[in-house]
């Protein structure tokens, strides 16, 4: 499979290149603009599994000087859309629907974010990946679990 996908070949492409992840994360953080404000680094990819990192920098800081839930929020979704383009079979799309969190602790350091679910998840229906962020000392940040909706893609008609 990992041939297969798009997504996983352009990411071993880009590894073998000078500063291979930081460019394969640039171009994966263009899918949605929003993913750039934090500035990720994908440090693997693989079917089902997912982990990004971004630094802690006043632009991703709220008033007590942590980093803020919304920051936080970008990195996991970043990470699981990742996951789920280089994971999901190519009979199959996918879609966000929901996103439960919970804040366990302060985000006062850089951030790694880990997506992961098993490889028998896709099939129709909601699939929910889970998702966690953790502090520099591995102490986790955020944890929770974004609800994506998997269906048949439309057959095409022969024109």
């Amino acid at each position: 499979m990992a041939m297969s996908n798009y997504l996983l070949h352009l990411y071993q492409k880009t590894l073998k290149l000078p500063f291979g992840r930081q460019l394969f994360s640039m171009m994966f953080a263009r899918k949605a603009p929003y993913f750039r404000t934090i500035r990720p680094t994908i440090r693997e990819l693989r079917p089902n599994y997912c982990e990004l990192t971004f630094k802690k920098r006043k632009s991703v800081e709220n008033h007590i000087g942590t980093v803020h839930a919304i920051a936080l929020c970008n990195g996991l979704e970043m990470a699981m859309g990742a996951l789920a383009e280089a994971s999901i079979p190519k009979h199959l799309r996918w879609i966000p629907k929901g996103m439960n969190v919970q804040y366990t602790a302060k985000a006062n350091s850089d951030i790694r974010i880990i997506a992961e679910t098993s490889p028998e998840a896709w099939v129709c229906g909601d699939l929910p990946v889970a998702v966690t962020g953790f502090r520099s000392d591995g102490t986790p940040v955020i944890t929770g679990e974004i609800i994506i909706y998997i269906s048949e893609k439309p057959v095409k008609a022969d024109r």
